[in-house]
């Protein structure tokens, strides 16, 4: 954030995944009626999900003036597949909506090692200085960590009870990340430069 608070970041962004997590924890079990349709808790906490999610994106744009491909594609997949959730009111749309976005990314990443123009460089290089050999294999890495994690989300949403996907969803898959970035502590040592590379995007 241009000369904000540095909580204002993670706030935005986890606001509201745990909007949703909270209006599904308050309200399961319970049937809400709205526009004469009844809803479940699942596809209620979609319903507020979505709006926050857009509000979040745009205080993001209008405090620092660019938003990432990343955080675009998942508003609009978000917006897709939660509105699918609510117009039809069944939870499957948004449980598969992880899947589609973790696919989206590993064909983006993999599609860049095999054009050997490595995107994921081009946009990290100077938050994580790295040499190319090292961005090539943070991306193959990530790459394949999407793949796990579409897998995974489709193996939890289609087995599980839904209260199980939320809390897998809610704290599950940011933890897999967070473990996922300590795991490769040794690759950004071990490929760290100084700056950014002049070959980024290459």
């Amino acid at each position: 954030m241009k000369n904000g608070n540095p909580w204002v970041k993670p706030a935005l962004e986890l606001g509201p995944v745990l909007l949703f997590f909270l209006v599904f924890i308050l309200k399961r079990g319970e049937t809400v009626s709205l526009w004469g349709q009844d809803y479940g808790a699942f596809v209620l906490a979609t319903l507020a999900f979505i709006p926050a999610l857009a509000v979040a994106t745009l205080i993001q744009w209008r405090l620092t003036g660019r938003l990432a491909p990343m955080q675009v594609a998942t508003l609009v997949l978000v917006v897709l597949f939660g509105g699918l959730s609510v117009w039809l009111n069944d939870p499957r749309f948004f449980k598969m909506k992880p899947t589609m976005i973790y696919l989206l990314f590993a064909a983006i990443l993999g599609y860049s090692l095999l054009a050997r123009r490595n995107w994921l460089q081009a946009v990290l290089s100077e938050a994580l200085p790295m040499d190319a050999e090292g961005w090539r294999k943070l991306t193959l890495r990530m790459t394949l960590m999407f793949l796990g994690l579409a897998l995974a989300n489709e193996v939890v949403w289609r087995t599980m009870s839904e209260t199980t996907w939320v809390y897998f969803k809610t704290f599950g898959l940011p933890l897999i990340l967070f473990l996922f970035l300590l795991a490769n502590a040794g690759l950004y040592r071990a490929h760290g430069i100084d700056g950014p590379g002049d070959d980024a995007g290459r």
